[in-house]
C-alpha cells in the first residue's frame, strides 16, 4: 500500500526514500538546490582573477593574499565531514538554508570590508556556511528521487551545475572587475542566496533521519581538526616548503588528529563516520576516483589561468572568457553520462571519462611556444568531457552505496575528498610549476642583458614578467618574453605530466579494484 503523501514543505522523517512530490514539483526542488551548489563552486574560484584589483585597493601582503582565497577552501574541506554527518540528523533542508543565510551573511561583510583580516574572515566564514550547504545537496536530491534511473539523470544535472559553478569563476569574477570592483564577487552572492532561500522554503521538502542517535561529539572534533590540519599543511607547502618545519607539524598533527579519529569511530557505538561505509568496495574506489580526478583537473586549471594571463596575455575578463570550452565541455559530459553508462556500465564508463582526461593532459604536456590558444581548446574539450562522464557515474555509485539515512554523511564523503583532492593538487602542480619555472628563467636570462632587479622580478613569477615587460625597450622585451615564455611551458609541461600519471595510475586502480557487479547498500536502507 502507497504512503501518504506530506504537502510540499512539510517534514519528512522516512527511513527509505520516497517521492514526497510530483515529478515536476521534485525537478523544481532540484533546481533550487542546484542553484545553491552553482553559488558554493563560484565562491572557490571567483576572487582569483581579482586579486590584483583587491591589492590595489587593501595593500594586503603575499600572505594575506594567499589566505583570502585559500580560507574558504580550508574551513570548507576541513568541515564538510562533520556538518554532513549533522545534516543528517539536522534535517538537510534546514541545513541547506541555514548555510546560504550563512554564505549571504559573510559576503555582506565581505563586500564592506575596510581591511585584509576582515577579508579573509569572510571568507572563512563563507566556507563554513559552503560545508553546511554543501552537503545537503546531494542528500536531498537522492531522497527526491528513489528511482535509481532518475537519480542518475539528477546526478548528473548537480555534476554539470557544480562544475560549471567552479569553473565559471574566473569568467564572473573577471567580468565583474574590469566592469566594477573586487566586491561585486562578495555583493553577487546576496540575491542568489536570497533567491534559494526563498525557493528552497516553498518547494523543497524537510528530510532528516529518523535515527535518533547521540551525536558523536569527540569524532565530530577529531575528524574537523584533523581535515583543517591537512588541508591547510596543503595550502601551505608551496609557498613555505614542502619540508619546511611548519608544514611538517602540520601534516603531522593531522596524521595524529586523523588516526585518533579513525581508532576512536572503531570503538565508539554511535560513529560520526561507520568504518564500514570506506571498506565498501563501491564507495572507496569512487572515493580515491573523485579526489584524484579532482587533484589533476583543479590544478590544471589552476596553471592555465596563469597561462592565460601570463603567456598569452589576456586580461583577467578575456582569461575567463577563454575558459569557458572547459565547463561547457564538461556540461556535455555530464549530460551524456547517463546514457553512456546505460550502455557501457558504470566501469566502463568511468575509464572512458579517465581515458579522455588522460588524453587531455597528453595535449597539454605538448604545448609549445606557438601552440596558442587552439591547444588549449582541445585541451579543455577533451578534459571537459571526460570529467563529465566520469564525475556523474563516480557520484551516483557512492550515493548508491550509503543507506538513505546516512546521505548526507555520504555526500559529505564525496564532497570532503574532492576538496582536499583538489586542495592538494594546486599545492603540488602550483609548487613543481613555480620551481620549474624559477629554475629555467633564471638560467634563460643568465646571459640576456638584462638589469639585475629586472631579471629578479621576471624570476618570481610569470604575471611579473609580464608587468615588466612594457617597461622595457623593445629588443630587452623580446629576449625577456621568450626566456619566461620558455620557463613557463617548461613548468606547465612538467604539471601537465603529473596530472596524466594520476589519471592513468586511477584508470589501472579502477580496472583491477572496481567491483564488477553492483554492491548493496552498507547495512540497511535500501
Amino acid at each position: 500500500m502507497t504512503s501518504p503523501r506530506p504537502a510540499p514543505g512539510t517534514s519528512s522523517s522516512l527511513a527509505r526514500p520516497t517521492a514526497p512530490l510530483p515529478l515536476r514539483r521534485r525537478w523544481a526542488a532540484t533546481l533550487v538546490v542546484c542553484l545553491g551548489l552553482f553559488l558554493l563552486g563560484l565562491d572557490l574560484t571567483v576572487l582569483n582573477v581579482a586579486l590584483p584589483s583587491l591589492e590595489d585597493d587593501l595593500r594586503p601582503g603575499v600572505t594575506a593574499l594567499h589566505w583570502i582565497v585559500d580560507g574558504y577552501a580550508l574551513v570548507l574541506g576541513g568541515t564538510v565531514l562533520t556538518t554532513g554527518a549533522l545534516t543528517d540528523r539536522i534535517g538537510r533542508r534546514r541545513a541547506f538554508v541555514t548555510g546560504l543565510a550563512v554564505c549571504g551573511t559573510a559576503s555582506a561583510l565581505g563586500a564592506l570590508a575596510p581591511a585584509p583580516w576582515q577579508v579573509i574572515a569572510s571568507r572563512c566564514v563563507l566556507g563554513a556556511g559552503a560545508a553546511l550547504l554543501m552537503p545537503a545537496t546531494l542528500a536531498l536530491i537522492c531522497h527526491l528521487f528513489p528511482e535509481p534511473q532518475l537519480r542518475r539523470r539528477a546526478i548528473a544535472v548537480w555534476t554539470a551545475v557544480g562544475g560549471v559553478g567552479g569553473l565559471a569563476g574566473p569568467v564572473v569574477g573577471g567580468w565583474l572587475v574590469e566592469h566594477f570592483s573586487w566586491r561585486a564577487a562578495f555583493w553577487l552572492n546576496l540575491p542568489i542566496a536570497a533567491i534559494a532561500i526563498t525557493l528552497a522554503l516553498w518547494l523543497v521538502p524537510e528530510v532528516r533521519s529518523t535515527r535518533c542517535e547521540p551525536v558523536d561529539v569527540p569524532g565530530a572534533l577529531l575528524a574537523a581538526a584533523g581535515l583543517l590540519a591537512l588541508v591547510a599543511a596543503i595550502i601551505e607547502s608551496p609557498q613555505l616548503g614542502w619540508s619546511s618545519p611548519p608544514v611538517l607539524a602540520g601534516y603531522g598533527l593531522a596524521a595524529l588528529l586523523l588516526s585518533a579519529f579513525l581508532l576512536y569511530e572503531h570503538r565508539c557505538r554511535h560513529p560520526l563516520l561507520p568504518l564500514t561505509l570506506l571498506r565498501h568496495p563501491r564507495i572507496g574506489m569512487n572515493a580515491a576516483t573523485l579526489a584524484l580526478m579532482s587533484f589533476s583537473l583543479l590544478g590544471a586549471l589552476f596553471v592555465m589561468t596563469l597561462y592565460l594571463q601570463g603567456v598569452l596575455g589576456y586580461t583577467p575578463w578575456q582569461a575567463g572568457q577563454h575558459t569557458l570550452p572547459l565547463p561547457a565541455s564538461l556540461a556535455v559530459g555530464a549530460a551524456a553520462s547517463q546514457p553512456v553508462a546505460g550502455r557501457m556500465g558504470e566501469k566502463r564508463a568511468v575509464l572512458s571519462g579517465l581515458a579522455l582526461v588522460a588524453s587531455a593532459f597528453t595535449v597539454l604536456a605538448t604545448t609549445s611556444s606557438t601552440s596558442g590558444y587552439g591547444h588549449l581548446v582541445l585541451f579543455q574539450i577533451l578534459a571537459g568531457l571526460g570529467a563529465g562522464v566520469a564525475f556523474s557515474p563516480a557520484t551516483a555509485a557512492v550515493m548508491g552505496a550509503v543507506p538513505h539515512h546516512s546521505a548526507g554523511l555520504g555526500s559529505a564523503i564525496n564532497d570532503a575528498t574532492r576538496q582536499v583532492g583538489a586542495a592538494l593538487g594546486v599545492a603540488v602542480q602550483g609548487s613543481v610549476l613555480a620551481t620549474a619555472y624559477t629554475t629555467h628563467a633564471r638560467n634563460n636570462l643568465a646571459d640576456a642583458g638584462l638589469s639585475v632587479p629586472v631579471r629578479t622580478a621576471a624570476t618570481d613569477n610569470i604575471l611579473t614578467a609580464a608587468a615588466t615587460l612594457p617597461r622595457l625597450p623593445a629588443p630587452q622585451q623580446t629576449r625577456l618574453a621568450a626566456a619566461v615564455t620558455d620557463a613557463f611551458i617548461t613548468g606547465m609541461s612538467r604539471t601537465a605530466l603529473i596530472g596524466a600519471a594520476v589519471i592513468l595510475a586511477t584508470a589501472v586502480a579502477v580496472s583491477y579494484g572496481y567491483p564488477a557487479r553492483r554492491a548493496r547498500a552498507v547495512r540497511q536502507g535500501r
